[in-house]
């Protein structure tokens, strides 16, 4: 008698499907800054508006290499380079093109590392690095770039609340990545805060299912997955030169996404606005992780807008500069990730 087959659930064709709806959403939300990219690029030297195709691809393999440098002189990992840079490619495409904030890139990039044996925890461990590194290289960035705009006397009346806004939320997020650091450095901290989760997992899966589902995720995987980042934390401890290579290639990351502002600016004839346009990355940065769209827009504008002076032709420059980046850098980021992606997601071994 022949055994019927079970029903699997076609979880890879919804994904793919999903991420086609969203890209979709994500080129008709951006289709105006799309349109007004391409009415300005008559204004721009296209020969340095193709510089921004090499750089971001180096982009794209100087952040995978913030997980790739770590794991291969940690753990003895073996990737290829044109792995590192295929993986790199397909998580941009995630961080930048899918609207999930960082969430979406987290999940990914586990995705992607559980067929080398890296473990959820271990994955989260060095997205969460990542973050903090980046972050730390933008606060001194922008800081370096405060001391310029002093010494050149180049900040407009009135706009100095922009200067402490910048560091105030950069402190934020530094509070924010110690905290995370203190409750990870100790396994009853990590221990605790794992069996916080599990209550309001619960709480919700009941709420939402009117009691009929008690438990959303299971118990021994939740403590498994902490105490998973609590290793890889007292292994940093223990050996805190490991972290060097992720953080060279996290500040040449950095370095990098304000280079393709710089680029845009250059290409428009303003490459002197460089200053204002790290201040202004500083500040757009914080709300990147969270909500991929409009407040990092805004934010970036408005502050570099202020900085240049405030009046109606600094603004404009500053919204021309930042909206032609991002939607360039969003098309590239389309053209080069959405296939890799996909294929990986309909893969078996990906």
């Amino acid at each position: 008698m022949q055994k019927k087959k079970r029903f699997k659930f076609p979880w890879r064709t919804l994904i793919s499907v999903a991420t086609f709806v969203l890209v979709g959403y994500v080129v008709y939300q951006n289709w105006d800054g799309f349109v007004e990219t391409f009415n300005n690029l008559k204004n721009a030297n296209l020969f340095i508006i193709i510089l921004l195709l090499p750089e971001q691809i180096f982009m794209y393999y100087a952040c995978g290499q913030i997980f790739f440098s770590y794991l291969e002189g940690k753990f003895r990992k073996n990737f290829g380079r044109k792995e590192k840079l295929k993986i790199s490619t397909e998580l941009n495409f995630v961080n930048r093109a899918v609207p999930a904030g960082g969430i979406g890139g987290l999940a990914y990039l586990t995705y992607r590392l559980h067929q080398f044996n890296i473990t959820a925890g271990q994955a989260s461990f060095l997205y969460i690095f990542r973050y903090a590194i980046t972050t730390v290289v933008n606060y001194l960035q922008a800081l370096v770039a405060i001391l310029i705009l002093f010494a050149l006397g180049s900040i407009p009346s009135g706009a100095e609340w922009i200067i402490w806004v910048s560091l105030l939320m950069n402190a934020g997020v530094f509070v924010g990545l110690g905290l995370i650091t203190y409750v990870a450095s100790s396994k009853k901290r990590i221990d605790f805060f794992g069996k916080v989760v599990m209550k309001v997992t619960d709480a919700m899966a009941k709420a939402v299912t009117f009691g009929r589902v008690r438990h959303m995720l299971e118990r021994d995987k939740v403590q498994e997955y902490f105490l998973s980042i609590h290793d890889c934390v007292l292994i940093v401890k223990k050996d805190k030169k490991s972290l060097l290579p992720p953080t060279i290639w996290g500040v040449i990351y950095s370095l990098c996404e304000v280079g393709s502002y710089w680029i845009v600016a250059a290409a428009l004839g303003r490459p002197e606005i460089f200053p204002m346009i790290l201040v202004g990355e500083a500040i757009g940065s914080v709300f990147d992780g969270i909500v991929p769209y409009g407040p990092y827009e805004l934010g970036m504008a408005g502050v570099m807008g202020i900085l240049l002076g405030g009046t109606e032709s600094a603004m404009a420059t500053a919204l021309i500069v930042t909206v032609m980046t991002r939607a360039l850098s969003l098309i590239l980021t389309i053209a080069t990730g959405y296939l890799p992606y996909q294929k990986a997601i309909r893969s078996k071994n990906g």
